[in-house]
């Protein structure tokens, strides 16, 4: 059974950042994720807010950030973690994954999150006939077409603007009376005259054998109202995985996201937590500076008590 200073569970942006400092300061580490290494920070279609890059592509970025950390830990993909315990010897943590079990004195919870649904008449049905969560993967195929795009906040009009430029006719569609989005967005909304629906929700998405409408609700006046289109794309938050935290008793808060102090520990000794799974903002920045703390207060609390 091979056996680690750290191991790090999940690969996006904050996972990878802990492997690369974990590495550097001489621990021996293993960052393991069950899709590929980014999770859904490989959809995101375009950002231009991380620091040195103008604008760059989630797939890029995570290409990049995945050849740094393959110099400094192993990195295992497609191998899901389902069960970690807890242990009385040296190595303190026993991690057993979908194709082999390891041990190690420190656990990194880097477990991220996944889209969040609607919970529509017709989402479940149509998804993959004109329902989609990811505007990078399926936004091809919609040049030219009509599009709901459902969100209000940074993700949603990203998306937006994303396939806006790839020839669909896009119309968001939000809840609320206004967007949750950075001003700078909401701008490039408004320039790129990407017509808007706030004040409505979506009940239900029809069609036969493709999408073909959805029916609006209007939040102020209960008010229905079909509307055609041929896809449905939806961004309206995310789901933290924290399965593996419960397993260890880790403290969540009252929307089910792990509790954290500032060196990213967690309520169980040589447990810490980072990115979308945390409290705090959910921006790519700040999962990777979590995983550097992560990483460097797991490295001084090992050289201290070991």
């Amino acid at each position: 059974m091979e056996q680690y200073d750290i191991i790090i569970v999940g690969a996006g942006p904050g996972g990878l950042t802990a492997g690369i400092y974990a590495g550097r300061q001489g621990t021996k580490n293993l960052i393991i994720d069950r899709d590929l290494a980014g999770g859904i920070g490989r959809e995101v279609p375009e950002m231009e807010n991380y620091p040195g890059f103008e604008n760059i592509s989630g797939l890029e970025l995570i290409e990049k950030m995945k050849a740094q950390a393959i110099k400094n830990c192993d990195l295992h993909e497609m191998e899901e973690v389902v069960e970690i315990t807890k242990t009385e010897d040296e190595y303190r943590f026993t991690v057993k994954t979908s194709k082999d079990t390891y041990q190690t004195k420190t656990v990194i919870l880097a477990t991220g999150s996944s889209h969040r649904h609607l919970n529509a008449k017709g989402e479940e049905e149509f998804k993959g006939k004109g329902v989609s969560y990811c505007a990078t993967c399926d936004g091809f195929f919609f040049a030219g077409r009509d599009i709901i795009m459902v969100g209000g906040g940074n993700s949603a009009l990203q998306e937006a603007l994303y396939l806006k430029n790839l020839g669909a006719n896009v119309t968001l569609v939000h809840r609320r009376d206004e967007f949750r989005a950075q001003k700078h967005l909401q701008d490039m909304i408004e320039k790129e005259e990407i017509p808007t629906i706030l004040n409505a929700t979506v009940e239900e998405i029809k069609g036969e054998m493709l999408v073909e409408s959805v029916i609006l609700k209007d939040t102020k006046t209960d008010e229905l109202k079909e509307v055609p289109t041929n896809g449905v794309f939806i961004s309206v938050g995310y789901i933290p995985h924290t399965e593996l935290a419960a397993q260890l008793g880790v403290d969540l808060d009252e929307s089910g996201h792990i509790i954290i102090d500032k060196e990213q520990k967690t309520n169980i000794d040589y447990v810490y937590a980072i990115g979308d799974v945390c409290v705090g903002l959910k921006q790519w920045v700040v999962a990777c500076g979590e995983g550097a703390v992560a990483a460097t207060s797991a490295y001084h609390e090992l050289k201290e008590n070991d």
